[in-house]
This record gives C-alpha cells, sequence and structure tokens, in this order.
C-alpha cells in the first residue's frame, strides 16, 4: 500500500543509482500515472474531430495551428487529471487487480497528497487551455472530466453493471471537444462521431472485463461477466457491435470508400461477436475481440483522415 511517497524519496536519495535511470524510472512511473495509452487514443479522436471540423467548414489548416495545439494540449491534460484522480481514488481496489497492483499509487512511488493535487492541477490547466479556444470545446470536456471522476469512477464502477456505459459518455467527448474548437455549431458529423464513440467502448471493455473477470471479481468491481456471466456479456458484445452498423450511412459526405470500408470493419466484428456463442476457449475469443477493437478504433478513424486529404478531393 501507498508509504507517502516514500519510494520515490528513496530512488532519489540512492547514491548507487544514476541520474539517468532515476529520471527514466520518473517518467515510466508518470506514463502509469497517467495512463499514457489512454490519453494517446483519445487524442487520435480529439484530432479527427478538428481536422473534419476543418474540412467541413472550408477551411485552412494553417490558420488553426495554434487552437489546434491548445486543443490537444488541453485535452490530453484534463484527460491525464482525470485519470490521475481516478488512481487516487482507486488506491485500495488496485492492489487486488493484476494489472493495476503496481500502480505509483499502489507501490506509493508518489504520496496520495501529491497525486490528488498534481490530478486537479493538470485539470485545472488543460481546462484554462481549453477556454482560450471555445467555450463549447471547454465544456465538452469539463463534462467528460465530471462523468468520468465522478459518476464513473466515484460511483458506477463499484456500484453497478451499467458502470460501463455510464463511463462511454466520457469517452465519447474527445471528438467532440476537437470539432467544437473549431466549429460550435451543430452538424451530424460530430454527432455520428460521439455515438461511435459511446457504442464502440461497451465490446472493448466488456471483452477486457471478460479477460480480466477474476481480476474484478477480486477488487469487487460489478462489471457484466463478473455478475451476469459470460453468455449475457457476449449478448451484449453483439448488441452493440450491431448498432455500429448504421453509422457510416450517416458519413456518406466522407464518400464511398470510407463507408464501404467502415462497412466491412463492422461486418468483419459482427462476425467475430456470434462466433463467441459457439467458442470452447471463451477468453480466447474475449481477446480476438479486444484486439479487433483497438485496431477498429484507429483505423475507423484514421481513414476519415485519409479520405479528406486534399489529395483525394
Amino acid at each position: 500500500m501507498n508509504k507517502a511517497g516514500a519510494p520515490y524519496r528513496e530512488i532519489i536519495q540512492d547514491s548507487t543509482v544514476s541520474t539517468r535511470q532515476k529520471f527514466k524510472t520518473l517518467i515510466t512511473e508518470i506514463k502509469a500515472l497517467i495512463k499514457v495509452g489512454i490519453i494517446n487514443s483519445n487524442l487520435i479522436t480529439t484530432f479527427t474531430g478538428i481536422w473534419l471540423a476543418i474540412y467541413f467548414t472550408d477551411s485552412s489548416l494553417k490558420y488553426h495551428w495554434d487552437v489546434i495545439a491548445l486543443t490537444l494540449l488541453g485535452s490530453a491534460l484534463v484527460i491525464a487529471g482525470g485519470c490521475i484522480v481516478n488512481n487516487w481514488f482507486d488506491v485500495d481496489i488496485d492492489p487486488k487487480m493484476e494489472r493495476t497492483k503496481n500502480r505509483p499509487t499502489v507501490t506509493g512511488f508518489f504520496s496520495l497528497k501529491s497525486v490528488l493535487i498534481i490530478g486537479l492541477v493538470t485539470t485545472t490547466i488543460g481546462l484554462l487551455l481549453l477556454s482560450f479556444t471555445t467555450i463549447e470545446a471547454t465544456l465538452f470536456a469539463f463534462f467528460g472530466w465530471i462523468v468520468y471522476v465522478i459518476f464513473y469512477t466515484m460511483w458506477s464502477k463499484r456500484k453497478t453493471t451499467l458502470n460501463t456505459i455510464v463511463g462511454s459518455f466520457s469517452g465519447a467527448m474527445p471528438p467532440l471537444i476537437g470539432w467544437a474548437a473549431i466549429s460550435p455549431e451543430f452538424h451530424i458529423i460530430p454527432l455520428v462521431l460521439f455515438l461511435i464513440m459511446f457504442i464502440w467502448q461497451t465490446p472493448h471493455f466488456l471483452s477486457l472485463a471478460m479477460k480480466k473477470t477474476e481480476d474484478y471479481k477480486e477488487a469487487g468491481v460489478p462489471m457484466l461477466p463478473v455478475v451476469y456471466g459470460f453468455e449475457i456479456t457476449k449478448r451484449q458484445i453483439v448488441i452493440y457491435t450491431l448498432c455500429l452498423l448504421p453509422l457510416p450511412f450517416f458519413m456518406t459526405s466522407l464518400g464511398m470508400v470510407f463507408v464501404v470500408i467502415s462497412t466491412l470493419l463492422n461486418i468483419g466484428w459482427i462476425i467475430i461477436g456470434f462466433k463467441g456463442f459457439f467458442v470452447k476457449d471463451d477468453l480466447k475469443w474475449a481477446n480476438m475481440m479486444f484486439i479487433y477493437s483497438l485496431n477498429y478504433l484507429t483505423i475507423v478513424f484514421l481513414l476519415m483522415i485519409i479520405v479528406t486529404l486534399p489529395i483525394f478531393n
């Protein structure tokens, strides 16, 4: 459990550890604290929102570099702040799960007090940077943070199997932040981006929950496979992947190449989903679904950018 930052002080004061190694260790622990993987994936969707807003408003990229920089940096800091506070709050259950037991809040690399302060300060700076873009982008970011920290981390995560849906509202905010920073007016495209992100998260996280069922059970987190078992979880995963199927057809303005490829990706995911009802190894299937979900998100959002590049228009 946390020892008020003792490991960090011990490493800094240890004369046998080189300065380079101390710095490398510090960076590694900071990356774990802010959950850098989550930040990177969310920034992809944020940038896609920015890019498409510029494309559909017939703006020029060169006139928006300051807004792009403020939006990406501000979003990264708000997301990091939320993840830091999440680590601070979950310090009691993280030691019980294999994938979280070595987080710096658990090992005591940083003190809990310093982690909370860093999380709140990081969030505040991020919101201030976003306020230099548009009020709409700032509000979307603040809403996402509140949902993730208060309604997901501090409430639903430990109370109900609906925690994944609650958290999905937060995870669907980044493309709206990106779009609103450029063009606050309503448009069908950011709405569809929101729906893609909102729906995508349930099959993504439920497949992860299946893989880590024993961890969640040990920690007392009521994920769907823990409470209701694999069969109901697989059914829910398939239902949500089916809900993604019509969404590309609301984005025909991106061209038929995008519609066709994204639809094929949806069909592929649905086929793998249905195979889950007949497999003997549920965990192997869950891992396949999890990996597919990661590739799906990356390909779909990068494809949106590629098909709107000037060379294709």
